[in-house]
């Protein structure tokens, strides 16, 4: 496809729960709580509380916060890992999703993004073209199957212009779908 491969990512997913100590306090705080960090922007943390439809953006260093206040631990996480390649007006990450210090394969991720346009909108019809094609390909020579994970955004109040929030909501999307499908 005359890709050139640029580097190596990471994303982290994290399912975090609030520790309860002491009954007698009643302390209200979200029953779970899901984290992303990214190598691309390692000063960033982002939550998504998927009952309230938020996506919050912190300072990297909440995690080391939440640590020693112990509010929260970490329950769960699956790392995202692989390369990333440039192919044309595209960026495209490949990858594979395993649960943290297990290597247990949980699935393939492919990322693809549309360098000269950052509205959905516009996108759109696009970027389902591309995942069609690659749907092509895959039922002619892999087995298994492509799933085109696409969370609502609009359900979050994000805006129309691609952000690092619109992709932590995606691993996010990815990290729960993982997490549902049995293994063999």
């Amino acid at each position: 496809m005359n890709g050139v491969r640029s580097g190596r990512w990471q994303v982290t997913a994290s399912q975090h729960r609030p520790i309860r100590r002491d009954q007698a306090v009643q302390v209200e705080c979200a029953r779970e709580l899901l984290g992303v960090a990214f190598s691309e922007a390692p000063n960033k943390y982002y939550f998504v509380l998927r009952p309230d439809h938020m996506v919050v953006e912190a300072d990297s260093t909440i995690q080391s916060i939440m640590e020693n206040l112990q509010v929260y631990r970490n329950h769960l996480t699956v790392v995202f890992e692989g390369f990333q390649y440039q192919l044309g007006d595209f960026h495209v990450k490949a990858g594979r999703a395993v649960i943290a210090h297990s290597e247990n394969l949980r699935g393939i991720v492919l990322e693809v993004e549309y360098l000269p346009v950052s509205s959905l909108g516009k996108t759109h019809q696009l970027m389902q073209e591309f995942v069609d094609i690659w749907q092509e390909v895959a039922a002619q020579s892999m087995t298994g199957r492509i799933v085109h994970l696409e969370p609502n955004f609009g359900d979050y109040s994000l805006s129309d212009q691609y952000s690092w929030q619109h992709t932590a909501l995606q691993y996010i999307s990815l990290m729960v779908h993982f997490l549902s499908q049995r293994t063999n």
